[in-house]
């Protein structure tokens, strides 16, 4: 159910340096369209004291925020920590480039540095900037559970089994995660919103020193970037959203979508590939067989978990490593490789089991979980009616079993999450910036049939069509992707009307090359 950010080929900084504030007379305070009150001057006149990041080539600072935007006199301030890559040729620059991560949960701190490595002209006009959001990574924290409790409630068993006795175990596990939170998390929960991030994002385009910012952002991050761009329009100069999701429908609308895309996901495109290459995995000669095949192996799970390696492999982990190994179709190879060493782990090497042991021990982290469910839960409304959810998650378990049966997990929280005090979304998006929207069909987390609706509801906006199943198709080396994208951002290339591209090309085992 949640949007795991693409992986990335470089690791987030995990500090940066600090802030020095400007000694400076109390000013005017800045104006913040939107709804929140003017800019404390404390904020609008920091002083960002950019300095060499721990690792990589970046510059790294601290930045100050209000907890909340809307009474910015209470609670202590938060720490937003932010990164830049600046633009390689100062003579050609043309403006800042802000990227966010995906999630919500991920950190986007070193995302910089990765995307100025892909595409030297983007690095050229832009200064490149990044964050870690609030409540992630190496910005102010926000503390739930821990490890062993998001174990349990994502890893701990067989979500698909409906006894009255599984279903009370998933209602309390979701209770007992809510009521950490609301424990653990220092009274920080009602200000960890996609809103309030927008307005740290708006100041930190003003502290540096620029009137207007160009955006790329993937997966939730589309969220983000299109919230921002309808708060402050007239701050955006070009945004691209990748693997766009609706904005405005809500997370309850968008989440209770995701069975269906994962399941097509799985079975229109895995399970064919996989049998198209059974002389190699020899997991299933049709696309049925393959099928069955996995449900046999939930099964033994389910009767009896996998010690593997010390980490107890139940139906759940299982689904949990396959829903996120095929938001890629680079990855095919993997999940298949997982099936094979758990039908068979005798036959695997140490080494082989100790590093997929690894990978299955934490379904979900406890630090992105406290981010995600704070985000989701608060955003948009959801039902809070717990009857609701399990009829319906029980159905969704029956016809889409692949994510379905996690359903009940994510709706109670969010129906049992404090009520929220989040804004209902500005702007009409009709006053906006240029947007350059990218969808797969089959991709599985930020399913199509939702960035066509968020492409209707924003005007002037170009949907580039990826005919394929990834998750996040820009920086994966397609170059019909790159080229609308890098076009309009570098060269302010809008596309005259939709457009589409094919998608890279499932793999070829190394095998079945010969």
């Amino acid at each position: 159910m949640h949007l795991f950010r693409k992986p990335v080929r470089w690791a987030a900084t995990a500090a940066c340096g600090l802030l020095a504030l400007a000694a400076l007379p109390a000013p005017t305070a800045a104006a913040a369209p939107g709804g929140a009150p003017a800019v404390p001057g404390r904020y609008a006149h920091q002083r960002l004291d950019w300095r060499p990041c721990p690792s990589g080539s970046l510059e790294c600072a601290s930045m100050t925020v209000p907890r909340d935007w809307y009474h910015p006199g209470a609670g202590a301030d938060l720490t937003v920590a932010v990164s830049r890559h600046r633009a390689a040729d100062p003579a050609a620059r043309r403006g800042v480039l802000m990227m966010a991560a995906g999630g919500p949960g991920a950190s986007g701190l070193g995302r910089p540095e990765g995307l100025a490595s892909y595409a030297p002209k983007l690095a050229a006009a832009y200064d490149i900037v990044g964050f870690d959001q609030r409540g992630v990574g190496a910005s102010t924290n926000v503390v739930c559970s821990d490890q062993d409790t998001v174990d349990a409630m994502f890893g701990g068993g067989d979500l698909r089994d409906r006894s009255p006795e599984a279903v009370d175990g998933t209602l309390e596990r979701a209770r007992k995660f809510v009521r950490d939170c609301r424990a653990n998390s220092g009274g920080l929960l009602p200000f960890i919103t996609t809103d309030q991030a927008v307005r740290d994002m708006d100041l930190y385009r003003s502290l540096l020193g620029t009137e207007r910012i160009s955006f790329y952002g993937p997966s939730y991050a589309t969220f983000l970037g299109a919230q921002y761009a309808r708060t402050f329009p007239r701050r955006v100069d070009r945004m691209v959203l990748d693997s766009a999701i609706d904005a405005v429908g809500g997370w309850e609308e968008f989440m209770t979508g995701q069975p269906l895309s994962f399941q097509r996901r799985f079975e229109e495109d895995f399970l064919p590939w996989l049998a198209l290459h059974d002389d190699v995995y020899h997991l299933g000669r049709t696309a049925q067989e393959a099928k069955d095949g996995y449900e046999r192996l939930r099964a033994s799970l389910r009767d009896r978990p996998l010690d593997l390696e010390g980490t107890p492999v139940t139906p759940d982990r299982l689904d949990a490593a396959a829903t996120s190994i095929i938001y890629s179709g680079s990855r095919f190879p993997d999940l298949a490789a997982v099936l094979g060493l758990l039908r068979d782990p005798d036959a695997a090497p140490p080494a082989a089991r100790q590093a997929l042991a690894a990978k299955l021990r934490h379904p979900l982290g406890a630090a992105f979980a406290a981010d995600f469910f704070s985000v989701v839960c608060q955003d948009t409304p959801w039902t809070r009616d717990l009857g609701r959810w399990v009829a319906r998650s029980e159905a969704d378990s029956r016809t889409h079993p692949m994510i379905g049966a996690r359903e009940l997990s994510y709706a109670a929280v969010c129906a049992q999450w404090p009520r929220s005090r989040a804004p209902e979304p500005a702007g009409n998006g009709r006053e906006l910036p240029p947007v350059l929207m990218l969808g797969s069909t089959h991709d599985p987390a930020t399913y199509y049939e939702g960035a066509v609706r968020a492409h209707q509801r924003l005007a002037g906006s170009r949907l580039i069509t990826v005919h394929g199943g990834d998750h996040g198709v820009y920086q994966a080396g397609n170059a019909c992707v790159d080229g609308y994208v890098e076009g309009f951002l570098a060269d302010g290339r809008m596309p005259a009307a939709d457009a589409s591209c094919e998608g890279n090309p499932l793999p070829v085992p190394a095998a079945a090359r010969g």
